[in-house]
């Protein structure tokens, strides 16, 4: 840890401080979820909150026909604490994201009422997993299903065929965090990603960080 950083902890509660360090150890970029052109505002912002809830670190927005913007009210301030990475500038938005994360090392995992699909008991979790989901009423679009490694459904016994977006979202990702947490996977941090999402966090606890540092390289000199 940098002296500097010691420094700006110094003027953070050392409750929570415990707090950062403990979720620190619970974060996970194993797994990332991907919306694809939602346009109920209220709906992703419940997925950001369940990523976060979830230790779920990167949340990838694709916005080929609708632009989304955070609800303050249902995120609750989860997007502070997450990385929110849009796409809206490319011609085809779902393939540009898709073909990113796949460079990355992550199985695509399209999610689908069929049941013809793999169960999400089944669905192997020893790759990174990039856990999409599509629009309210149409699902994702055909290109995200072509492109995808896996197709994925939630096995329900009711007589309805679908769950709302957020809800399908947070059963997966309560499903998967616990599995990586119990199956042989390395879903933590890098060393790396842990000293700069503390220090990310740590500055985000602040409330003029950038002049207590240049208050600390002044006191440097």
């Amino acid at each position: 840890m940098s002296s500097l950083l010691e420094y700006l902890q110094s003027f953070v509660t050392a409750n929570k401080n415990q707090l950062i360090a403990s979720r620190l150890k619970e974060r996970t970029r194993h797994l990332t979820v991907v919306l694809e052109d939602i346009y109920e505002p209220h709906n992703a912002s419940a997925v950001l909150r369940s990523a976060d809830c979830f230790g779920v670190q990167d949340v990838h927005i694709i916005e080929n026909t609708n632009f989304y913007r955070v609800n303050p009210k249902v995120v609750k301030g989860a997007a502070k604490w997450i990385h929110i990475h849009q796409y809206r500038e490319d011609h085809d938005n779902t393939t540009h994201c898709i073909n990113q994360l796949k460079e990355k090392g992550f199985k695509i995992v399209a999610t689908s009422p069929s049941a013809e699909s793999v169960s999400l008991q089944e669905l192997p979790v020893t790759e990174p997993l990039a856990l999409m989901f599509g629009t309210e009423k149409l699902g994702l679009s055909s290109n995200a299903f072509e492109l995808a490694d896996y197709h994925m459904y939630i096995p329900m016994y009711g007589f309805t065929e679908s769950l709302n977006i957020s809800v399908s979202a947070a059963i997966t990702l309560q499903h998967l965090a616990y599995r990586i947490r119990k199956e042989n996977v390395n879903w933590q941090l890098s060393e790396q990603e842990h000293d700069d999402l503390l220090n990310e966090w740590t500055r985000l606890c602040l409330k003029d960080p950038e002049g207590l540092e240049r208050l600390y390289n002044s006191q440097k000199k």
